[in-house]
């Protein structure tokens, strides 16, 4: 499922100092990217510089789109991703004689949250497709109160939008005509979705597992092959059973190496896993863990 991308640029990029060399060379890593995985890269960057005193590495979000453009421009070293980079980014990043490399460092399940006094607690995707193209305005259609429903979405940028998108908004098909209506307020965070939501009993929005917080409620969704409505927790999106579970990635911009490298092997350790077990995200699956080095 997951591509693989390995370019045949290994001469060019041996002669192009590249702005990560210079970052490897003082010890400094610079981290871009996903608004889901920002707190995530922060708890890792703060656990390694525990380790390594002399590391200084910087975490910024922005959208998976954003870390992804600083990769092309040559202005990071990982990027922090919530969705696969697009063949026009990667053959942007070749021309830029980047040697893209992609490594899964976590799993996210995807939730959708409402007001906790809003008496709907499991949708299909049928139905927030409805919802978020402006097809299914009125809560009562989805079993709750007369009342106008209020549709969040994170901003184009994000790959959280674009996962939405694709897995929800056109059912799985990439490629489908449906799109977010105009009517969809684009958020410019995760956090701003949880906040707007938390105070509007009629909102409904979309964040990674690690914001979920008791001010809203995480809706069910009905996973085809569970067969019934499946709450977004830890256990079910490891055992496969909720729909909207998606890998976290790293995308760099070659082999790395130097404190890049430390770094990817510390997020891939034992430790590094437990840190996404605390942040509320799901530990790879202990089959599957491996160093940078090995991840081609």
């Amino acid at each position: 499922m997951r591509r693989q991308f390995c370019t045949l640029l290994g001469l060019i990029l041996a002669l192009t100092l590249s702005t990560s060399a210079l970052a490897q060379s003082r010890g400094s890593i610079q981290i871009k990217g996903s608004d889901t995985m920002v707190n995530l890269g922060q708890a890792w960057a703060e656990a390694f510089m525990e380790e390594h005193p002399d590391a200084l590495i910087a975490v910024t979000g922005g959208g998976s789109g954003t870390g992804i453009a600083a990769l092309i421009n040559g202005t990071c070293d990982i990027v922090q991703s919530s969705r696969d980079i697009s063949e026009k980014e990667l053959t942007l990043a070749t021309q830029n004689g980047r040697e893209v490399k992609e490594i899964v460092a976590a799993i996210d399940a995807l939730a959708f949250v409402v007001h906790p006094a809003n008496p709907v607690f499991q949708l299909t995707i049928d139905e927030l497709s409805a919802i978020f193209t402006a097809h299914l305005t009125n809560w009562k259609g989805a079993g709750g109160r007369d009342q106008a429903i209020l549709v969040l979405s994170r901003e184009r940028n994000s790959g959280t939008h674009v996962y939405v998108l694709e897995e929800v908004v056109r059912k799985g098909n990439s490629k489908g005509p449906e799109e977010f209506a105009p009517t969809v307020l684009m958020m410019p965070s995760s956090q701003a979705i949880v906040q707007e939501v938390a105070d509007n009993p009629a909102a409904i929005g979309y964040v990674g597992m690690g914001y979920l917080v008791p001010t809203v409620k995480a809706v069910s969704i009905f996973g085809e092959e569970a067969g019934d409505y499946v709450e977004p927790t830890l256990e079910h999106a490891v055992d496969g059973r909720y729909p909207l579970a998606r890998p976290l990635l790293f995308y760099l911009p070659g082999t790395p190496d130097g404190i890049v490298k430390e770094f990817i092997d510390f997020v891939l350790s034992e430790r590094g896993q437990s840190i996404v077990l605390d942040m509320d995200f799901v530990p790879l699956p202990k089959m599957k863990e491996q160093t940078a080095e090995s991840r081609e």
